[in-house]
């Protein structure tokens, strides 16, 4: 459909941000970042022409004017007032069988483990004096909204922490429940539930330590309504982990161009770019629902060597950390703990045997 150029246009600009990223020092990253670059304009300049041709519409164009747009076009609003949008549903039922192939539609999600795990565990360490020497996590209560088949779920009770997984599409939990009854340890420590977030609102206020929302608000049908239920839930001073897709012009080109059309890294009409989310739009709504936001930081999935790292950039996927209203004042940094003190912990609990950075 996209033809064969863009494919081999990406090739060429991943290749070269490799070759440039083993250059030494700080320039050869930025060379790297160049390279990149260079070659995804490439693309963009294809795909947008040929889109034009078909459509008789261009994307946005240049970030500058989709900035100033951000806050007066209105995201889609669900009349159910639910969160979960239907269409989103089906699109999941039909791979609720396939969360736990490694090598299928959701390879990009189990590699995504690699930085998303630690990134949740660390910054919790930073934040606690507790320390349970093998079980990192042990005393905290995780929700784990849009749980899936329980990719981050399992790994998370691992670490120690009880954990419950929700997720609207019933086949997904039948998933999750089958594949953590073969640990007895996992068996223990994770619940999962077919619900949606407001469904459990009244039986769940105040309950959670951490909430998990990874992948999932580019799905939902009203983000405000499901920011305030996680508001709700969470316990003051509590923790929220968002890792999602910005809603730019280099997403658009890799998010769905590349990762459905071309490459076929997750089946096409997976995502929505009208329903992608700016990193500055979520800060407002958390913001405005009571949050404070802590961090920010740029996430970059390699399709060749089927990997994540993280970036500075937020251009593509980004990782968030708030904590709602009533925590004490920390430092913006690292939270409490000194980085030396975490990088420890970090280390003890892999040497304990728990989850390493490389196995989650």
């Amino acid at each position: 459909m996209w033809g064969g150029g863009a494919a081999r246009a990406l090739t060429r600009a991943l290749r070269r941000r490799r070759a440039a990223a083993a250059l030494p020092g700080a320039a050869g990253d930025d060379h790297a970042d160049l390279s990149f670059q260079t070659g995804l304009r490439d693309i963009l300049q294809d795909s947008n022409r040929k889109r034009q041709l078909k459509f008789g519409s261009t994307l946005p164009v240049s970030l500058t004017e989709m900035k100033s747009n951000m806050f007066t076009v209105k995201r889609p609003f669900s009349t159910s007032h639910s969160s979960v949008d239907s269409k989103e549903m089906k699109k999941f039922q039909l791979l609720a069988h396939k969360w736990w192939d490694e090598e299928g539609e959701y390879a990009a999600l189990h590699s995504m483990n690699d930085i998303r795990v630690p990134f949740i565990r660390d910054t919790l360490l930073s934040m606690s004096s507790n320390y349970h020497l093998g079980n990192p996590l042990s005393g905290i209560k995780i929700l784990d909204v849009g749980c899936g088949g329980g990719l981050l779920s399992e790994p998370l009770g691992r670490l120690g922490a009880s954990v419950t997984g929700i997720d609207p599409v019933e086949d997904n939990i039948r998933t999750a429940d089958g594949h953590k009854s073969f640990d007895p340890v996992l068996a223990e420590r994770i619940q999962y539930k077919s619900s949606s977030l407001e469904e459990i609102v009244e039986e769940s206020m105040e309950t959670f330590d951490v909430i998990v929302a990874s992948e999932v608000v580019e799905h939902v049908a009203d983000l405000e309504m499901f920011i305030k239920c996680c508001s709700q839930v969470l316990k003051p001073e509590g923790s929220l982990f968002i890792t999602t897709i910005n809603k730019t012009q280099l997403s658009y080109v890799l998010g769905i161009v590349v990762a459905e059309k071309i490459m076929g890294i997750v089946p096409e009409g997976t995502h929505e770019w009208e329903k992608f989310v700016p990193p500055e739009e979520l800060e407002h709504l958390l913001e405005s629902n009571g949050f404070s936001v802590r961090s920010v930081k740029g996430m970059l999935y390699n399709p060749l060597w089927g990997s994540w790292s993280w970036v500075q950039s937020t251009s593509l996927n980004y990782a968030l950390h708030a904590v709602r209203a009533g925590a004490r004042p920390r430092s913006h940094a690292t939270d409490t703990l000194p980085q030396t003190d975490v990088q420890q912990r970090s280390a003890t609990a892999g040497a304990a045997g728990t989850v390493p950075d490389s196995a989650v």
